[in-house]
């Protein structure tokens, strides 16, 4: 480290700033891991495997330092290192930005994969955009969320490598023009595009301990033309280049640009064109220079994975470069596409099932355009004359319909394998929301129940906890994480389950002293931790969770006296900027933390955080101090999640709805070590379909809502009388889409069952300890293992 420090910075140790060791130490470790990344590439050529590559327009990595170091085998040296010269690591840590590639669970899960494949060392690597903004950089402001730039690379990164002599040219607009050779094929020429240089930038991806380095290669939207052509023309060209080349930046400017706008529109179908043209492009490269096999040969080499209905233009794209380029006929194109491309669907929710008008994707993509009304026209008249039974439904099946083009029907149509994400998310869609699909294509549809990886989010993020579980069933289960159900053997030993609760307290307190560094807010490290952290969105219930904070608050005040165990409840989330409901549920949340944190009443019974900016190193933080895990969406609106696997891997107990893979931890560790309630998917839909709620019902005999919700609307929370009138009337007047009041009962009955639990230490820490025994099940190395066979059909290769 020494020798690093002075030759980076020229700097003796000593002086070193955490900053400079952060690089020092990062360069180091990219000496160890480069040699083995040239020789996993070179292992992949020699032997001309079969490999995946992950598209995906989110890959939140997060901070990847400590995790590269875990994964080298270094982090005890590191460690050792920086305290001997008296630094603390966190702190040295703490200068890598975490990377602004992603916002929520999906760019997680494919961090996770990424992980995955390459510590069970299987040949797979993403795709993605290099975008030089986040989603944003959350600040609360007087309760109210406020948006700055996220501008993660404005110093550099240390984990990439730019491969400018890799780039590859993105059209889009222009006009297609196409004649007939002589042997009567058609030709296709493009005129008057405007060109984009697509510049990958490649971030190592480090397996566990075994040498094995893929590959996460981003995407940089460049201008072709240089400055330098520029310096001897007139003022007012120079001027218009400028403009058009800050046009062709903004395509990896930012994370989700705002879609409100047609431009924001557009800006967001130009991404998702150039990360799948670029991605396709590189990827046939390889195949013709590494593989040289036959094009025909191609699904053999190569499985490309559609992570949501983003990357969903790789079909047309693929079939515009095999028949545009490389002279093939649509049959042959279409045999060789459909056979390479798989589609992971994560959602139900319409709004996400996205959808573009077909004028733009006219003039942004016309040769894509016109590929996918092929499609779309050989589909329907299949449905036509093959299937007659579906012809009433050939408008809801069509991939262009409404004057809209489809994507996640363009996605099903075009590739060989749709899988869902959790077992019930997999039934609704066959059965409901992609019915008529999975009539037509049966044996396409499967489910791969989500998961992430236990070697960052239980042994990096929680070494106390890993270390106590190390000493008694051995180290084996950091590559073979089904071994965590040995534990089970200690879910009743006295001696181990005051070790895992002495490390739940421990880290608690860390937490807490986190929280009053951040917040100022002193709260009690042996009160219940209840945590929600996630995505601010209607379906994920929040509000849920803050009406329950608003009623033990109501009791309290009524009975000063009323024997209930101290709750700290602590909530991270950011809120679309435009999604005006979430951010009047994130003020919500601070004007109650406001009034409870502050009344003497209540006798500090009762404290509610929210950590601003919210993101996977605060979860880092979290999750190992986290009780309670609240996964409490409407059922049948999570497609899986992933927070509550983490936390369950860490020992916190689940209150959740039966959803996503609520429902599949529950069918592990039995009902009795998970807290379950409120409508089930079925009823949810059942009433969605055929009506029969009325939300003013519940208000006019449930005292505790209605006293809540006259609250809201009287100013009893807020300064000023209108402030959560929208949450009010969203509510009475739009029916609780969310049946937020429905499950109200339930919901503090169940939480009535938790505070019971918590006081019986020896049942709560046997509840603790069998969910993580169980928690090997949702590893994403079982996830990934089932894609690499049932999907992808790819093997492991050893270097």
């Amino acid at each position: 480290m020494a020798a690093k420090t002075n030759v980076l910075f020229g700097k003796k140790l000593k002086d070193a700033t955490n900053k400079d060791l952060y690089y020092a130490i990062a360069s180091i470790v990219n000496d160890e891991v480069h040699p083995q990344w040239g020789e996993t590439n070179h292992t992949y050529e020699k032997k001309k495997v079969k490999q995946v590559f992950y598209l995906s327009m989110e890959f939140l990595v997060g901070r990847l330092l400590e995790n590269n170091l875990l994964n080298c085998g270094l982090l005890d040296d590191a460690n050792g290192a920086l305290k001997k010269i008296g630094k603390d690591p966190e702190k040295v840590y703490a200068n890598e930005p975490d990377a602004g590639l992603g916002n929520g669970g999906l760019g997680r899960l494919a961090a996770c994969f990424l992980d995955s494949l390459a510590s069970l060392k299987y040949p797979g690597h993403g795709c993605g955009i290099r975008y030089r903004y986040g989603l944003f950089e959350q600040r609360i402001i007087h309760g109210h969320q406020i948006e700055l730039p996220d501008y993660w690379l404005q110093e550099e990164y240390p984990w990439e490598t730019r491969k400018g002599e890799e780039s590859v040219k993105i059209h889009f607009r222009g006009s297609v023009h196409m004649h007939r050779k002589i042997d009567g094929s058609l030709e296709f020429h493009y005129k008057n595009t405007d060109q984009v240089n697509a510049v990958p930038y490649d971030i190592p991806v480090v397996g566990y301990n075994n040498q094995v380095v893929n590959t996460l290669r981003l995407w940089s939207a460049e201008s072709i033309t240089r400055d330098t052509d520029y310096l001897t023309s007139k003022s007012s060209k120079y001027y218009h280049h400028l403009d058009h080349k800050h046009s062709i930046e903004q395509i990896s400017g930012f994370l989700y640009p705002d879609d409100s706008s047609y431009e924001g529109k557009e800006l967001r179908l130009k991404q998702q064109y150039f990360l799948v043209s670029a991605s396709i492009q590189n990827i046939l490269r390889h195949f013709k220079r590494q593989i040289g096999a036959p094009l025909s040969d191609l699904p053999e080499y190569i499985a490309i994975q559609i992570n949501d209905t983003h990357p969903s233009l790789a079909i047309p794209e693929f079939m515009r470069i095999l028949m545009d380029d490389e002279n093939l006929g649509w049959d042959q194109a279409w045999e060789i596409t459909r056979h390479t491309i798989a589609y992971t669907n994560h959602t139900t929710l319409s709004e996400a099932l996205e959808k573009w008008p077909k004028t733009m994707v006219q003039e942004l993509l016309p040769r894509i355009y016109m590929i996918i009304d092929e499609i779309n026209e050989r589909f329907c008249r299949g449905l036509w004359f093959d299937h007659p039974e579906l012809r009433d439904v050939i408008p809801e099946l069509a991939i262009i319909a409404d004057e809209q083009v489809h994507m996640a029907r363009l996605a099903i149509v075009g590739s060989f394998s749709v899988n869902g994400v959790a077992k019930i998310h997999t039934d609704i869609l066959k059965k409901k929301e992609m019915k008529h699909f999975y009539q037509l294509f049966p044996d396409r549809f499967n489910n791969k129940t989500n998961g992430v990886t236990h070697r960052r989010w239980l042994l990096q993020v929680n070494p106390r906890l890993s270390t106590v579980i190390s000493e008694v069933i051995g180290p084996n289960w950091i590559c073979r994480p089904s071994q965590l159900i040995s534990l089970l053997r200690y879910s009743k030993d006295a001696s181990f389950l005051e070790k895992v609760d002495k490390v739940k307290l421990e880290n608690k307190r860390s937490l807490a002293s986190l929280i009053y560094d951040r917040t100022g807010i002193k709260i009690d490290e042996h009160s219940i931790f209840d945590v929600q952290i996630k995505r601010l969105h209607e379906y994920k219930r929040q509000l849920l969770n803050i009406f329950h904070v608003i009623y033990l608050y109501n009791e309290l005040k009524d009975n000063p006296n009323l024997d209930l165990t101290p709750r700290t409840f602590i909530f991270g989330a950011k809120a679309a900027p435009s999604y005006h409901l979430a951010k009047e549920v994130i003020k919500l949340i601070h004007t109650v933390a406001s009034i409870v944190n502050h009344d003497p009443d209540i006798r500090g019974k009762l404290k509610v955080v929210f950590l601003e900016n919210y993101n996977v190193s605060l979860a880092e933080k979290i999750i190992p101090a986290t009780d309670i895990s609240e996964q409490i969406s409407t059922a049948s609106k999570e497609a899986s999640g992933t927070g509550n696997m983490k936390m369950m891997m860490n020992g916190a107990l689940t209150v959740g709805t039966m959803d996503g893979a609520n429902i599949e931890i529950r069918d592990l560790v039995g009902d009795q070590h998970i807290f379950m309630f409120g409508l089930k998917a079925d009823e949810v839909l059942n009433y969605y379909e055929h009506g029969g709620y009325t939300a003013r019902d519940i208000y006019n005999t449930d005292d505790r809502v209605r006293r809540i919700l006259d609250q809201l609307n009287e100013g009893v929370f807020g300064s000023q009388e209108i402030e959560f009138k929208d949450i009010y009337y969203n509510i009475l007047y739009h029916n609780d889409p969310y049946f937020v009041l429905k499950d109200f009962d339930p919901y503090i009955e169940t939480h009535e069952l938790v505070e019971q639990a918590y006081r019986d230490r020896s049942t709560w820490m046997n509840m603790s300890v069998t969910n993580i025994a169980y928690s090997g099940k949702f590893s994403s190395d079982r996830t990934i293992q089932e894609y690499a066979s049932e999907i992808w059909k790819i093997n492991k290769t050893h270097p």
